[in-house]
């Protein structure tokens, strides 16, 4: 094994992976190459496995480690790869002790926002999702221990600050709720600008939060939700715990508040899925006004109850997902049109000449500004996905 190099992580999923990987990056040694996989779909399994693959070829003496959901289920599938020196499941991966590292040895800081993670694990087992059997049951890291975290960050120069977790609406930190964590983070650190919370489930919004999402402004007015499917009937076949109704209520309730960007996980192709509870999906976009749509063709888990469900043809699915996307980038377009003329405060991101605004739209800038500075702009034109400005 080489210890010429530094340590590389690749991240593949969700958010709460990217936070779990920058904490990573900070403890692995030289000479290490972590795969901190997904095992969300087959597809996202399939994607692991090629990163390793490809990460050997590049780095035929590196000791390449694989971690992550994947290969939480399937830790004898993994460990069997040639290409796989070790396989450390998720409950370790966090520990100083796996990697050798010192429990208080400092991190830099991230050049732009900082993903924290903050809530694992999930209680309510989607009959599309294998999560639970990689992550294991709801827990919430403490706020006594959250909070010196974020501090931390903000001392040395951090702006933005995302919180994350796999299920985030059901933190819980005995009896304390999200809300109450946003609201102690913010007047315990009263110098973090910029908060934003990763994918909440709608059934899980309580009053306290929807009131810190509408009128705080250092919440961004960015909401993006679990919703997974606008048709009833599709919903109660996922297990989820929301109606189609509920969505759209939550929706009108944040924007009658606020002018708040509404983002949204959805699935295409769900089984048992017709053209009108398609139809149904697709129209949610509208009425809910999504703009920000993280759309999956569904593709089985073993081991799920959807994978023994009549399933929808692959094409359909994908062919479905298409349509989702599209509906969405012209919501997207609509709201970005509206914005030219506004001065918008960006946090410029990597390599200088773009970032986002606090509804998430992308921005660009005509010259390079320093990268994690936040920038008063002045848009001067839409195009379809982002937003062109000058530095007022």
């Amino acid at each position: 094994m080489s210890l010429s190099h530094q340590p590389e992580v690749v991240t593949l999923g969700c958010r709460l992976n990217i936070a779990e990987s920058a904490a990573i990056r900070q403890m692995a040694g030289r000479g290490q190459v972590v795969v901190n996989g997904c095992g969300v779909t087959n597809q996202a399994v399939k994607d692991t496995r090629a990163a390793i693959r490809r990460l050997r070829r590049a780095r035929p003496d590196a000791e390449l480690i694989v971690t992550g959901c994947a290969s939480e289920m399937d830790r004898d599938g993994f460990a069997a790869m040639p290409e796989v020196d070790r396989v450390i499941g998720n409950a370790a991966k966090l520990l100083p002790a796996t990697w050798g590292a010192r429990p208080n040895a400092p991190r830099p800081v991230p050049q732009t926002r900082a993903f924290l993670g903050v809530q694992n694990g999930c209680d309510h087992h989607c009959t599309f999702c294998a999560i639970p059997q990689g992550r294991g049951r709801n827990r919430a890291d403490p706020i006594a221990e959250v909070i010196p975290r974020i501090a931390t960050l903000v001392e040395t120069g951090q702006r933005e600050v995302v919180l994350s977790g796999v299920d985030l609406a059901s933190y819980d930190d005995r009896g304390a709720r999200l809300g109450t964590l946003v609201e102690r983070l913010l007047a315990a650190v009263p110098a973090l600008e910029r908060l934003r919370l990763s994918s909440l489930d709608p059934a899980a919004i309580d009053d306290h939060l929807l009131a810190l999402l509408t009128q705080e402004p250092r919440v961004m007015p960015h909401v993006h939700l679990s919703v997974q499917a606008g048709d009833d009937m599709i919903l109660k076949r996922m297990r989820r715990r929301h109606a189609r109704g509920d969505v759209v209520r939550l929706v009108a309730r944040l924007k009658a508040a606020r002018d708040i960007a509404i983002g949204a996980d959805l699935i295409a192709g769900f089984p048992t899925e017709d053209e009108a509870m398609f139809a149904n999906t697709l129209g949610l976009i509208d009425e809910a006004d999504i703009t920000h749509a993280h759309v999956f063709p569904y593709s089985p888990r073993a081991g799920t109850p959807a994978a023994r469900m009549p399933q929808v043809a692959p094409a359909t699915a994908r062919a479905r997902a298409a349509q989702l996307r599209a509906a969405a980038s012209a919501r997207l377009a609509r709201r970005l049109a509206t914005q030219v003329g506004s001065v918008r405060r960006v946090l410029v991101e990597k390599p200088g000449d773009r970032g986002h605004a606090p509804d998430f739209a992308e921005v660009r800038l005509p010259s390079p500004a320093p990268v994690g500075s936040v920038v008063a702009v002045t848009v001067t034109a839409a195009a379809p996905d982002h937003l062109t400005g000058t530095i007022a």
